[in-house]
């Protein structure tokens, strides 16, 4: 049964149209992904459907007595009240209730017959209404929000007026799901909730015995939940039964389609023109009469628009100015605190040539940390760090983004990059969602969000050969998310980056280093592959030693504590044995490879076999030991 039936809705800015004929149908607990481009009205239309905005056509019709809530992407809950005060909000009604039936229960004492058969039945009517709310169950319910939103129990008693925008957001969201209404609109539930938070989310909605309408970038997260795709593109909606990669599917398949008829009609048209020009070049009565016929014939040509999406400056190609050596990166014992806070100890990986590397963890557990130190922006606590040789990095930050105000974006990189021709610079600003005249837009005029991008595009385009990135994907819309992944898994050189984008986690990265609790596990595989063995490991048994949680677990006995430690400890010290192995060996390859590009040796037959044999041996000896490591990284 229909909740809520929006059609035909349409709204204009100044003259300019950025809503034409949009329509939605929502049934009861159905789950559903609004998307489209940046700018392509999809918050002006949640804005006109929970009545913030009005439209300039259509219609939008709630069923009878139907209860929504709306959650915009930046909220100002302000006040003095402390978290758990403000999410106990959502349960007033309920609250209210108990405290009614306290009352009565303590009258009960006071009172004897009629009055006293009287409350009786008020009293179990307030009973009956307070179970069917399920009223007995709300202060549970409130901390199981908190808690999988990522608060910790400490964090509870933080006064809201203390707060960052994003987690006033997560408070916000908490209530919001807290007060149950029939229908829930978010607007980028996820933009502030880590990995854990967001598939708490996840399972919350797909269980939520409303309907759903969700705005999002994140495709992973769309995929989870929705069971259909409503897609705005050019002012007008189109529906999609399935999820997020059933819709890029059958999208991708239209697409084809309508460029085949747009080619095909373009061919016609062409061809028609042609016997057209011909008939008038004979030059006879006939002919010319033929001709003009044909030409009333085209002009009634409804002719098509050729498809939007289908835009050759939508593309990106990177490639390494220099090739790097087989060994890009060394990290040995890395640690970092800030005062009391243990953020990594004891860190130790390498990346070689090639690799594509994606850092993932909670909020807070020093992933961004980890890639300035790499970069030498912050110093260690203890450990090394050494690149590997013709290693050339680029660094994107997008809190620290190296532009200037003055220049105009198009000038921002000709400046930088005098070799490159205008159709390059516009291809790549495009990519990066910068097109027209937004080219000539200052520096100083850019957005937060624009400035990030503008400085990943320059990036993009600096020709390093190891790239560190600090959440890439954020700012970006869907298809340049796409753009971007494309043009990294077609990159030869190495990516360390930092991201809870997971589905671009899962086309992108080779391998993951998840930083949990301090320590680094290495899974060789995309998202998919980390879910699956993360979630066996979790099963299985906990090893590393848990930091302070909301809830404390319950402990093992000490037996079984402490021969986990002791194999811990023994784990360890073989790894570190192995990882030395390795760097000497890695040390005496790199010699041996010097010697054997010296003129006097390669010239010399006997002793070029006798140092191959050796590089032989050596790497053989490698292969076993990175197998080694792997498992013991396991």
């Amino acid at each position: 049964m229909p909740v809520l039936n929006c059609s035909g809705i349409a709204k204009a800015y100044d003259g300019k149209s950025v809503l034409k004929e949009v329509s939605l149908l929502i049934e009861a607990r159905e789950k559903v992904a609004l998307i489209g481009i940046n700018g392509a009205g999809k918050t002006t239309f949640f804005k006109i459907i929970t009545g913030e905005e009005t439209s300039d056509n259509g219609n939008v019709t709630f069923s009878k007595d139907v209860t929504f809530g709306y959650l915009a992407q930046n909220q100002n809950v302000t006040g003095e009240n402390t978290i758990y005060e403000e999410l106990k909000e959502a349960k007033r009604d309920v609250i209210r209730m108990e405290e009614e039936i306290r009352d009565a229960e303590a009258q009960m004492a006071l009172l004897n017959g009629k009055e006293l058969d009287d409350l009786m039945v008020r009293y179990e009517r307030m009973r009956d209404a307070f179970q069917r709310a399920e009223g007995f169950q709300w202060q549970s319910e409130v901390t199981g929000v908190a808690f999988g939103l990522g608060f910790t129990e400490d964090e509870l008693s933080k006064k809201i007026s203390v707060l960052s925008g994003g987690q006033k957001t997560r408070v916000a969201l908490g209530k919001l799901l807290l007060t149950k209404p029939d229908i829930i609109f978010l607007d980028e539930p996820t933009n502030h909730l880590d990995l854990n938070s967001i598939k708490w989310l996840e399972t919350y909605l797909m269980n939520y015995k409303g309907a759903v309408v969700v705005i999002s970038h994140d495709r992973y997260f769309l995929d989870r939940i929705a069971e259909k795709v409503v897609e705005i593109e050019n002012g007008v909606s189109r529906t999609y039964k399935g999820n997020y990669t059933d819709y890029a599917q059958k999208k991708a398949a239209l697409r084809k389609a309508e460029l085949r008829a747009y080619l095909n009609q373009q061919q016609k048209i062409k061809h028609e023109q042609e016997v057209i020009d011909k008939l008038k070049s004979f030059n006879r009565e006939k002919s010319i009469k033929r001709a003009e016929s044909r030409e009333k014939q085209l002009a009634k040509i409804d002719v098509l628009d050729k498809p939007a999406e289908l835009n050759d400056e939508m593309n990106l190609t990177l490639s390494p100015g220099i090739e790097s050596g087989k060994d890009v990166l060394f990290v040995e014992g890395l640690s970092k605190r800030f005062g009391d806070e243990v953020l990594f100890e004891g860190a130790s990986f390498a990346l070689r040539r090639g690799e594509h590397v994606a850092v993932i963890g909670d909020n807070g557990t020093g992933k961004s940390t980890l890639l300035r130190i790499l970069t030498g922006k912050l110093k260690a606590d203890e450990g090394e760090v050494r690149l590997g040789v013709k290693v050339e990095s680029g660094y994107y930050d997008q809190e620290m983004q190296v532009l200037h105000e003055d220049k105009t974006l198009f000038d921002e990189i000709s400046d930088d990059y005098p070799s490159l021709d205008n159709t390059t610079i516009r291809t790549t600003l495009a990519a990066f969602l910068f097109t027209g005249d937004d080219v000539f837009k200052r520096v100083a005029d850019l957005s937060g969000g624009e400035k990030g991008r503008m400085s990943l595009a320059k990036l993009m385009l600096s020709k390093a050969n190891f790239l560190l990135l600090d959440e890439p994907t954020n700012h970006l819309d869907m298809t340049s998310r796409e753009v971007l992944e494309s043009a990294l898994n077609a990159y030869t050189g190495t990516v360390l980056y930092v991201s809870h984008d997971r589905y671009f986690i899962n086309r992108t990265a080779q391998r993951i280093l998840e930083l949990r609790d301090g320590w680094f596990t290495d899974y060789p595989g995309n998202y998919d592959y980390y879910e699956e063995k993360s979630e066996k490991k979790m099963i299985i048994t906990e090893t590393a030693p848990p930091k302070a949680a909301a809830v404390s677990a319950v402990p093992n006995d000490y037996k079984q504590q402490k021969q986990l430690a002791a194999a811990k400890r023994k784990r360890e010290n073989n790894l570190k044995k192995c990882e030395e192995e390795i760097a000497r060996l890695e040390e005496d390859k790199r010699a041996i490879e010097e010697e054997l590009s010296d003129p006097a040796i390669a010239t010399n037959l006997a002793e070029v076999r006798k140092r191959s044999d050796a590089l032989e041996q050596i790497e053989e000896k490698l292969e076993e030991l990175y197998d080694m490591w792997e498992k013991l990284e396991n």
